[in-house]
């Protein structure tokens, strides 16, 4: 009795247009399957053509690859923009600034840059295979090296640092760079001892921030690019 109440309420205008509705979905669901089947009949036509090459010895085309960059190119990129920004640290601390250290027991200012020149040498060095100018086992340790604790000795050691390890970068043949070799007691290959040493400077680049804070000199923008 209810449904019939109910079904009282639809004119037969009404029916037709539920008729018709149900009849559209259906026909895009048709269309719908239509593709899906086609889409497996292509996919598995493909499959079928490279078991055929395959198994009968014919070439199948390789996957294209994306050109990689030039890692010479690269290295020096970095290593150039790196030794710009370790500059302008250089230049925004004052000349009294210099032999600043933060507490008694740390580096001074210039000790953390020629400490980071030292080891620009030193991983540039053992990376390419040539000899240090600047040696600590050889007795040329910079961070002692008072000749150098003025804010002009002290910007010209550092930048000669990065052009050796950017020179040094530019000579090595990049068919090189997975040799291994001996960095103190520690062994790399020759692309890790570039690594590393970039890394070294980014570190004690970084620690100087504070210097320049405590001396109320504002630290250079970061130049990540």
């Amino acid at each position: 009795m209810v449904c019939s109440n109910y079904l009282q309420h639809y004119q037969p205008n009404d029916y037709w247009r539920i008729s018709e509705g149900v009849t559209n979905l259906m026909k895009q669901r048709i269309i719908a399957l239509r593709y899906l089947l086609s889409a497996f009949a292509v996919s598995a036509a493909l499959s079928l053509v490279c078991f055929a090459q395959q198994a009968s010895g014919g070439a199948v085309m390789p996957a294209a690859k994306p050109a990689s960059a030039d890692p010479v190119a690269t290295l020096v990129a970095d290593w150039t923009r790196a030794r710009d920004y370790t500059k302008e640290y250089l230049d925004a601390m004052p000349e009294d600034g210099i032999s600043f250290k933060p507490t008694p027991d740390i580096r001074s200012f210039a000790e953390q840059m020629l400490h980071l020149a030292s080891a620009n040498f030193g991983f540039a060095a053992t990376a390419a295979g040539i000899a240090s100018p600047y040696d600590p086992r050889q007795g040329k340790n910079l961070e002692k090296m008072d000749e150098f604790k003025t804010k002009a000795a002290l910007t010209k050691i550092v930048m000669e640092s990065y052009d050796f390890a950017i020179n040094a970068i530019k000579g090595i043949d990049v068919k090189k760079m997975d040799e291994k070799v001996k960095f103190f007691n520690f062994e790399m290959t020759r692309a890790a001892a570039f690594d590393k040493g970039f890394e070294h400077q980014t570190h004690h680049r970084g620690q100087t921030t504070i210097y320049l804070r405590l001396k109320g000199v504002k630290p250079p923008q970061e130049k990540l690019f």
